[in-house]
């Protein structure tokens, strides 16, 4: 089948080289003319684990290409997805702008009928908006379906290529069978595709994004008290996991969420109820307690030593906001680097992936190092805000004889408690004893 992907994001690059992988051939349409060059000569402009292998082989052989030319990109699709930002509006409204600007601009270069699918995460009613927009200009028949994507970043080739389920809303027969071809490949072990309505479509991928935000807040809310009971979070988190009812996934304490999902569509849920003139009261306070978890750290930081953070220098481990990912976006890891440098400390810092578009919005407000021990010369402390792989069994010995003071802050809880005190090591963590 050919398919075009308008928006070579995180979303559209990942979506259209895993279409590719299944035998379509799929365009992808971006006004950005250098990153369209780049994806054209085989520079991938995203790190996602295991997407770079299928890209490379689906541009080689063919099926995925690149290009700036919205009426070449489509001309022959059967399927156009719209994969474009939706960034936070100044009141928290997902911002539609871009979406409506393309489906304005289909309307009048649609020659046949499609199926233009919203893939971005939009709130509830825009695919009637977007419906709107094309047929003010449209001539042939169209229908607007909407798709949301599950993917988790650091995995999401493995969510797209084996979905736990796919959501299609669609009230279109002709577009439901469209669509149900397209996805047959990725479900053959029988994990469902659920079709519903529009609305209910694009309520579902707010909601579950809103249901896991709310889980890792409550978690974040126990760890807190756990800290003042002289309880251990991960001894809760173990007994309350067991029930099947809730689940062992996302009960993990931490530093706070980040990334480009939860803070946005939060947000942008609370947004949406208020609209309706419903007060989202549990949403308001998942990202109010996530907002403060950012920095739970630094009581902690501060109390060791004695308030006075001025001319201290801390090792930073872990920039992205979760392992597997270079994407920075709401990084508790920056909030800290804001409270660190803002109380006169400066900060060196290590991420395997996550530098680049660090340095790029902050500059030279930190140093930056390529390896994680480089990161601890003239430390007087250790502080890890991003739990990847290769921070969870360091040599401590490393650590220890570098650093000025035997002081970690981990804000991933990645060590032991009692075997990393025994090597005598001051270690805080979250909501452990």
């Amino acid at each position: 089948m050919k398919i075009a992907v308008v928006g070579t994001g995180y979303v559209g690059l990942v979506s259209g080289t895993c279409f590719a992988e299944t035998g379509n051939t799929v365009t992808c349409i971006d006004i950005d003319k250098s990153k369209v060059d780049k994806l054209s000569n085989g520079e991938i402009t995203i790190y996602e684990p295991g997407l770079e292998k299928i890209f490379l082989r689906n541009l080689k052989e063919g099926r995925l290409k690149f290009t700036t030319n919205l009426a070449e990109g489509v001309a022959d699709a059967k399927i156009i997805f719209l994969a474009l930002p939706t960034p936070p509006g100044e009141d928290g409204s997902a911002d539609l702008k871009y979406v409506l600007g393309v489906a304005k601009d289909l309307g009048n270069i649609l020659t046949d009928y499609k199926v233009i699918v919203d893939k971005s995460t939009v709130p509830v009613g825009t695919a009637d908006k977007v419906h709107a927009a094309i047929a003010a200009n449209a001539k042939v028949e169209f229908d607007v379906v909407s798709n949301p994507e599950f993917l988790r970043e650091g995995v999401a080739v493995d969510d797209f290529m084996k979905p736990d389920r796919v959501v299609i809303g669609t009230s279109s027969e002709r577009a439901k069978k469209l669509m149900g071809e397209l996805y047959a490949p990725y479900v053959r072990q029988g994990n469902p595709v659920i079709f519903m309505d529009e609305k209910s479509a694009e309520l579902t991928k707010y909601a579950a994004n809103s249901f896991l935000a709310t889980k890792i807040s409550f978690m974040n809310e126990i760890a807190q008290l756990c800290e003042r009971l002289g309880a251990d979070v991960d001894m809760v988190r173990k007994g309350i996991g067991s029930d099947d009812r809730i689940g062992k996934r996302f009960l993990f304490p931490g530093i706070g969420y980040g990334g480009s999902c939860f803070p946005k569509d939060v947000q942008a849920l609370i947004k949406s109820s208020e609209e309706v003139n419903y007060d989202f009261q549990i949403l308001k306070a998942v990202e109010e307690v996530n907002e403060a978890q950012k920095l739970h750290l630094m009581p902690k930081i501060n109390a060791y030593f004695n308030n006075n953070l001025a001319g201290k220098h801390f090792a930073l481990w872990g920039l992205a906001f979760k392992p597997n990912t270079d994407d920075i976006r709401e990084a508790p890891a920056l909030y800290l680097i804001d409270a660190l440098t803002a109380a006169g400390a400066t900060v060196t810092a290590f991420d395997p992936e996550g530098m680049p578009n660090v340095k790029k919005q902050i500059g030279d407000k930190i140093t930056y190092v390529e390896s994680q021990y480089d990161a601890l010369t003239n430390a007087d402390a250790l502080i890890i805000a991003t739990e990847w792989a290769e921070f969870r069994t360091p040599e401590f010995e490393k650590i220890g004889s570098a650093l000025k003071n035997n002081a970690i802050f981990d804000g991933r809880n990645l060590f032991e408690v009692n075997q990393i005190r025994e090597m005598g090591y001051h270690y805080e963590s979250v909501g452990r004893p």
